[in-house]
């Protein structure tokens, strides 16, 4: 970390990447499509993010953990960057977490029934076939 005449600490790239586990490539890439703000330059232009900006990072990793696209993130970003308040963020990233737990519901149902009829297949190949039952 260095510090600039203000005392503020700034992270340069490469080690955030390695820190929080991304690439490089990735961090400029949220950057390109505005998700991250632009992030302080150092002296020959490299990359540095203050500790705001790592919060950020680490909560848009979250988010995409979570299953929100790129373009729902920016959706986000631009409420947030209108109002700079949590009242209008928030409520939408409600709906849209809700929206990603309703389609997480729907695979785990679809992905029960499969299950369920991949076990009935395989003991009808059991009892077919006459062979002893395994675990």
């Amino acid at each position: 970390m260095s510090n600039d005449n203000n005392e503020e600490e700034y992270i340069p790239i490469g080690e955030l990447a390695r820190t929080i586990g991304v690439t490089t490539r990735t961090l400029r890439y949220y950057e390109e499509v505005g998700i991250m703000e632009p992030p302080h330059r150092l002296d020959g232009g490299s990359r540095a993010y203050t500790a705001s900006g790592v919060r950020k990072l680490k909560f848009i990793l979250r988010l995409k953990e979570m299953g929100l696209s790129i373009k729902e993130m920016q959706e986000l970003n631009a409420a947030y960057s209108e109002a700079k308040q949590t009242t209008k963020i928030i409520p939408r990233l409600i709906e849209m977490l809700d929206c990603h737990i309703n389609n997480l519901d729907e695979k785990m149902s679809k992905l029960a029934v499969l299950r369920k009829e991949i076990v009935d297949y395989r003991q009808r190949m059991i009892e077919r076939f006459q062979l002893p039952p395994t675990q």
